[in-house]
């Protein structure tokens, strides 16, 4: 079959050129798409020393405009018996993908550097002008990529999605793509080098070749037009080398919309159209709608919900109605199999726990977690915050430092724009206050407005005393002036004095806006039992939300909480030996999966909670 080379797009030329990645070619909605799934075995090389990528004076080989065969990413066999070649892909052992490195091999354990991950595959069905991307959902931290021999470029962030075009380099057998992933922690990256989860390294979420038209639909936006309830409103953007003026359809069968579209010089086209008899997402009936976009031979399938969601001094209102967010905190890990999660049915476990505790609402801490667990609470009626990882103190000052952050924050937004469920982009957790970081937070904030209007804007920030009385609490965070929902975290009772001092704490919250407790909590060994005082029982635990919810219950401005944590998750800076054991013991459900004590606490509290907003 013969290969035509699609004119590369300017903006994917100066990806190539640069060895870099580009937010504007990443493509939405993949599982819609012709697809060939790359997940399963791959051969893999620890390479601490990164010798498969540095010769010994430590410059790059893909540098080189002739890299040597020592060169990782060349794949290089050797051609006689007398040839030394020190590495062998084909020889290595394998690991799985989507999985991390970590929880597949005991000596990966801890390990923190470079992995080579190596793919073979052929694909003969590529159609006469079409293209092929390479789609990775997730690998953590760095990641650069190459197909047969050749670079097709490098992302960073371990949790957003990422996509090469490989057209003019896919052959119909042998290809062998190889992928370079470090997670190594570093003071400008984004985390930084201080967390409190694990660092899973690897490809942690599917890879795919997704096959398009030479022009096709590369990203679309349709939500309800703020402050309607009636008007869709959104665009749709083509992607090819002939995208100027091109016939596009809109579709929703459900609502006998069809909707004739014209793009402009760019590929884009503006969408607003007025639909009839529309029934509502929300958390009660979450319903969604079949819709199509389609331009040329390019057709474009989705599930989309429609709400309406707006802040009105303390209140927020999900399709006009007063909602208190009745939440919990989620960590993307399956503790019980071990290891980040990464399937649906990760998901579907994680998701049905938050249900059993009485949630309605979740925050997936402390990154963009996999796309399988936001389609789900857009199936199941689950509101979701999503994080960005600007996490505790990164370097503020750092030009690149900002740009990984705002690529991270771009790539989640333009993912999950579409989903009903999501309600809030949380910009950062637990920051220190000063000029620098209060202009790092006000330009992601304006990024993520100007992508998207229709959600609300957040932060985990945190409370601190009155300089006059140290029982009164208030939040002096300028950053809370700037943003919709005024979140923050607080630990009293656990880092701050005995549960018993909740009783004496007042509140004095000055802002009127909607207030979320984004974090509390305190540890319990599951199975661990003693009085109401002895530290890390599930007695403590379920002593210190008793008085946690009786005293945030008294905040007049107080609409939802997401307590810290659901479950039971890996820490290396957890250490006590018999409790902790490299464990954050702060979960409702232990790692096992038995429900501790405060599980119930809080469930009783949600129960009584939802009666008042029914």
């Amino acid at each position: 079959m013969k290969r035509i080379l699609i004119p590369i797009l300017p903006a994917l030329l100066l990806l190539l050129v640069k060895g870099g990645y580009s937010q504007d070619v990443l493509i939405q909605n993949v599982q819609s798409r012709h697809i060939q799934s790359l997940n399963g075995k791959w051969n893999y090389i620890v390479d601490p020393y990164e010798m498969g990528y540095y010769d010994y004076r430590y410059l790059p080989y893909d540098q080189n405009p002739k890299p040597q065969d020592r060169a990782f990413y060349t794949n290089t066999k050797p051609r006689d018996k007398s040839e030394r070649i020190e590495y062998d892909f084909d020889k290595s052992p394998t690991l799985l993908v989507p999985r991390d490195w970590n929880s597949q091999k005991e000596n990966l354990f801890y390990y923190e550097g470079t992995i080579w991950y190596k793919k073979s595959f052929d694909y003969p069905s590529l159609k006469d002008g079409n293209r092929l991307f390479v789609y990775f959902g997730a690998a953590n931290y760095r990641s650069d990529v190459y197909l047969n021999g050749k670079k097709l470029g490098m992302h960073k962030g371990g949790f957003t999605p990422f996509n090469f075009e490989i057209t003019g380099l896919v052959k119909e057998k042998d290809n062998f793509l190889i992928v370079k992933v470090d997670n190594k922690r570093k003071a400008e990256e984004v985390p930084t080098l201080n967390t409190d989860w694990w660092n899973y390294g690897g490809i942690t979420r599917d890879v795919q070749l997704v096959e398009t038209p030479g022009n096709f639909i590369r990203d679309y936006f349709l939500q309800l037009a703020k402050s309607s309830n009636d008007r869709l409103a959104g665009y749709v953007q083509l992607d090819g080398p002939d995208i100027a003026g091109k016939p596009i359809e809109l579709n929703i069968p459900e609502l006998k919309t069809h909707l004739n579209l014209t793009s402009n010089s760019k590929g884009y086209a503006k969408i607003e159209v007025k639909v009839a008899s529309l029934k509502l997402w929300s958390t009660d009936k979450p319903v969604l709608y079949n819709v199509e976009f389609s331009s040329g031979t390019d057709l474009v399938k989705d599930r989309i919900g429609f709400r309406t969601l707006e802040t009105k001094g303390a209140d927020i209102l999900l399709n006009g109605k007063p909602v208190f967010l009745r939440g919990i905190s989620i960590h993307e890990e399956n503790a019980i199999r071990g290891g980040r999660a990464y399937s649906r049915e990760d998901a579907q476990m994680l998701l049905n726990w938050a249900k059993e505790l009485g949630c309605n609402f979740v925050r997936l801490a402390h990154y963009p977690h996999n796309e399988n667990i936001i389609r789900l609470a857009d199936e199941m009626g689950i509101l979701v915050w999503e994080e960005n990882p600007v996490y505790w103190t990164i370097q503020w000052t750092n030009p690149e430092t900002f740009a990984t952050a705002c690529n991270q924050l771009k790539e989640v937004v333009s993912r999950d724009k579409n989903r009903a469920a999501v309600i809030i982009w949380s910009m950062a957790n637990e920051t220190p206050v000063s000029p620098e970081r209060n202009s790092f937070l006000h330009r992601l904030v304006d990024t993520a407005r100007s992508m998207d209007g229709t959600r609300l804007i957040s932060a985990a920030l945190e409370q601190h005393s009155s300089p006059d009385n140290e029982m009164m609490r208030t939040i002096t965070d300028p950053f809370a002036e700037y943003v919709d929902v005024v979140s923050f975290n607080q630990y009293i009772g656990w880092y701050d004095g005995l549960p018993d001092k909740c009783s004496k704490i007042q509140w004095v919250i000055n802002q009127d806006k909607p207030v979320i407790i984004s974090e509390l909590g305190a540890d319990a060994l599951g199975g661990m039992h003693g009085d109401s005082l002895t530290r890390w029982s599930e007695e403590y635990q379920e002593y210190f939300y008793k008085e946690n919810l009786k005293m945030i219950s008294k905040i007049p401005q107080l609409r939802g909480t997401t307590p810290w944590i659901l479950v039971d998750f890996r820490s290396p800076r957890r250490v006590l030996p018999g409790i902790q054991d490299g464990w954050n013991r702060k979960g409702l459900i232990s790692e096992t999966g038995n429900r501790k004590k405060a599980f119930y606490i809080l469930q009783d509290f949600y129960k009584k909670i939802s009666l008042k907003y029914e």
